[in-house]
């Protein structure tokens, strides 16, 4: 199983590449979401990368995929300049999945 990077800068995809993770750069929403979609059908793929910029041009799709998929699992990570999933990501999310808030 493999992981494959989804990033808005080709820095990302350089140093990923250099562990040995393969991706793509895209900057639009519509790349996002048909990149997303041919990665999420691999089978070989197990995560997806993906930097904290993309995620914010289609969030529902991400959160979407995240709660109704097994696999590939979505992961966000900081972008170049160190921008990265907010304070309450988590607990956002647990909310999301299961309807319960956590203070």
């Amino acid at each position: 199983m493999k992981f494959f990077l989804l990033s808005d800068n080709v820095d990302t995809l350089m140093g990923m590449r250099l562990s040995g993770i393969d991706g793509v750069v895209i900057h639009t929403e519509e790349e996002v979401r048909k990149n997303l979609k041919t990665v999420m059908d691999r089978s070989d793929v197990a995560v997806v990368l993906m930097t904290h910029t993309l995620v914010e041009l289609c969030p529902e799709l991400i959160m979407d995929y995240k709660l109704n998929m097994r696999q590939p699992l979505i992961v966000e990570i900081p972008d170049r300049h160190g921008n990265g999933r907010t304070s309450d990501s988590i607990t956002k999310y647990v909310r999301d999945a299961i309807g319960v808030k956590i203070d």
